[in-house]
């Protein structure tokens, strides 16, 4: 079976066939670093980090993934003004903030990683050619994109021009052509810093957002590439107006639209302007990051997740059951033993849209087919288990003994003591055991059990693990 991928602008599942036999090329638009990130920003990196596994593991292609980081933008200098700081030192300790949540849960650092504003030039170069070709225009210093002069307007997203509300430009409706037309070039004004401000032939100012996509696109992927990705909130505007403006010169641009749905809270989309958000740096010290990773993951990326302790603290119990089989089995077996296969029903699932429910499914079935194994002292069932089950859990990044999860961090020393804590209570209660003293090692394991410590006893001795 092909990989199939759910396309927005067909509205319909399509065979993926690369533009280049043997490669992929992907442009998942990043965050605007306006603040730290959510729970919800980082969905789509995840997503696309999923993807990009799938297309280099399951399909052996060559993938060049571009991600972009909006560094100027309105937001970014209102809060920076409020602040009190300058505007790129507030965007850059966002920067740093995204990355840091990208680390923290695993997702791979993209092929280039570009930030707006290193692209001036190249975005100064498509507006000149988007005038010559009399698809935009300039006004007192602002350049306007015209919705009018391009036929395919709406395409993407499937809307008449004239069904659609003005572009959110404000005070600025009576210098259109048309209210619909979208900032491509805005003006510096009074009271902006000057260091957010670039000569252009049409006077000093600072790029639309859309514009900086397509500007960054072109230079990273050239004219056409195969998949363009982000979450379902930036089909209208923002993706429908990069469509229209990289088209409008001619380009190809993206084959495939691939959108994942939102991390809601409380029914609303996770949102900083809503006020309903979940930091990244606030998650992952209530559970393990490979935990919320498992969480946003295992759903399937079209789908709503509506984030709620009860359903993380779910998933990280689903994820500490895969976690077990893989430690004891690499313990009874070694880590390398089996084979790297992947499970028909898991390659079935990820071909069919990246179908990772089902895929995670067939992941628990052989879970469960090798505690049977381990539980029957069958050392070469549990080592060919352990092989399939690590190869499909490293697709979705989620690989227990991936040095990325196998240490803590900043942690470590504090693992360290709380092992050999748990060790010197175990030997203590193995004495209590030799001797007979029956009473004290189940005291023991009491309290290990209410300290969420889990005890099994096995034939090369007692292991744990947390439980909670």
């Amino acid at each position: 079976m092909s990989l199939r991928l759910y396309d927005t602008a067909a509205r319909a599942v399509r065979d993926f066939t690369p533009l280049r036999a043997g490669q992929a090329s992907m442009y998942v638009c990043g965050l605007t670093v306006q603040g730290p990130p959510h729970v919800g920003h980082v969905r789509a990196a995840l997503v696309f980090d999923v993807l990009r596994s799938w297309l280099e593991r399951g399909h052996g292609f060559d993938v060049t993934l571009v991600r972009n980081v909006t560094d100027i933008d309105d937001k970014i200098l209102a809060k920076a003004a409020s602040a009190g700081v300058p505007w790129w030192a507030w965007a850059y300790e966002n920067e740093l903030a995204s990355t840091r949540a990208y680390e923290a849960l695993g997702v791979r650092p993209p092929t280039y990683e570009p930030r707006a504003t290193g692209h001036v030039p190249d975005m100064v170069a498509l507006i000149e050619r988007l005038v010559e070709r009399g698809h935009a225009y300039a006004v007192d210093g602002d350049v306007y994109f015209d919705v009018r002069s391009f036929p395919e307007y709406g395409a993407l997203t499937r809307q008449r021009v004239e069904d659609l509300e003005p572009a959110a430009d404000t005070d600025t409706d009576e210098r259109k052509r048309d209210p619909r037309d979208f900032a491509l070039w805005k003006a510096h004004k009074p009271g902006e810093p000057d260091t957010a401000a670039w000569p252009t032939p049409w006077g000093r100012g600072r790029p639309g957002w859309h514009l900086e996509c397509s500007a960054m696109a072109e230079r990273y992927l050239g004219p056409d590439f195969d998949v363009h990705g982000g979450g379902l909130d930036l089909r209208f505007p923002h993706h429908e107006n990069e469509q229209a403006q990289s088209r409008a010169v001619g380009h190809g641009f993206a084959r495939y639209w691939l959108h994942n749905g939102w991390v809601t809270l409380g029914g609303e989309k996770m949102s900083k302007s809503l006020g309903n958000t979940a930091l990244v740096d606030e998650v992952v010290h209530r559970v393990r990051p490979v935990e919320l990773r498992y969480y946003l993951v295992a759903p399937h990326y079209r789908s709503t997740i509506e984030f709620t302790d009860a359903a993380l603290a779910e998933a990280g119990a689903a994820y500490r059951r895969l976690e077990s089989f893989v430690k004891r089995a690499a313990e009874r077996v070694g880590v390398d033993a089996g084979s790297p296969v992947l499970c028909a029903d898991f390659t079935t699932a990820m071909d069919d849209d990246l179908g990772t429910p089902a895929a995670v499914a067939a992941i628990h079935e052989a879970v469960r087919e090798g505690n049977t194994a381990l539980a029957a002292g069958d050392d070469k069932a549990v080592a060919g288990a352990l092989g399939s089950v690590r190869a499909m859990l490293g697709v979705l990044g989620l690989d227990p003994l991936d040095p990325r999860w196998a240490g803590s961090g900043g942690d470590d020393r504090l693992a360290e003591v709380t092992d050999g804590l748990v060790r010197l209570a175990l030997e203590q209660r193995q004495a209590a055991r030799a001797r007979k003293d029956f009473a004290t090692a189940d005291a023991l394991r009491d309290q290990l059990t209410a300290l969420g410590v889990q005890v099994e006893d096995t034939p090369q001795g007692p292991r744990w693990e947390l439980t909670r």
